[in-house]
């Protein structure tokens, strides 16, 4: 165990040994949720297609591991070109793993719930006021939901009042609303 601790911890793979700690580190705190995943995609190593957490810790990681197998297999002089072999060799190897990864991403539209803003909807409670109300609402793709609506001033609307979806409010996680006369 000594041994591989000594070839971890010095040259060539000392480079990417603190890169593998920096993704198991990052990984712990996305585990635990401390940190979200970021979706975007690492487009600018050429590699997109997956998220850039993922593609980029299976760099590092592929990167680490030939860099170690490298380490062993050549000395002397040429063992400075060992960091630069492993991480092209794993930008190969990683670039040609993200096809199945892929597949495993969806690439359909993201949708979110500024996407109703703008939309007519149709009260479904009793009332829709200041302080409480919901309607139902049909998105692009022809789904309803039904949401939580807020009107503004005095305006108060009925059970089956037609309305327009105006603002999102991210904190109350309500939309504002106000009459509408238009078919929804």
């Amino acid at each position: 165990m000594g041994e591989f601790f000594s070839t971890v911890l010095s040259f060539p793979t000392v480079v990417f040994s603190f890169l593998l700690v920096v993704v198991v580190g990052y990984w712990l705190i996305v585990v635990t949720g401390v940190l979200e995943l970021d979706d975007s995609d690492a487009v600018w190593l050429g590699l997109g297609g997956a998220p850039a957490g993922v593609t980029l810790s299976l760099l590092i990681a592929l990167a680490w591991l030939l860099c170690l197998i490298g380490s062993q297999v050549v000395s002397g002089g040429p063992l400075i070109a060992v960091p630069f072999a492993a991480a092209g060799l794993a930008w190969l190897v990683t670039r040609g793993l993200l096809g199945p990864l892929r597949r495993l991403v969806p690439d359909g539209d993201r949708h979110s719930r500024g996407d109703f803003v703008g939309q007519a909807c149709v009260i479904r409670t009793g009332s829709a006021t200041p302080d409480f109300g919901q309607a139902e609402v049909t998105a692009a793709d022809g789904s309803t939901a039904l949401v939580q609506v807020r009107t503004t001033g005095a305006d108060r609307l009925s059970r089956g009042d037609r309305a327009l979806i105006f603002d999102y409010d991210k904190d109350g996680e309500f939309f504002w609303v106000m009459p509408h006369e238009s078919e929804v």
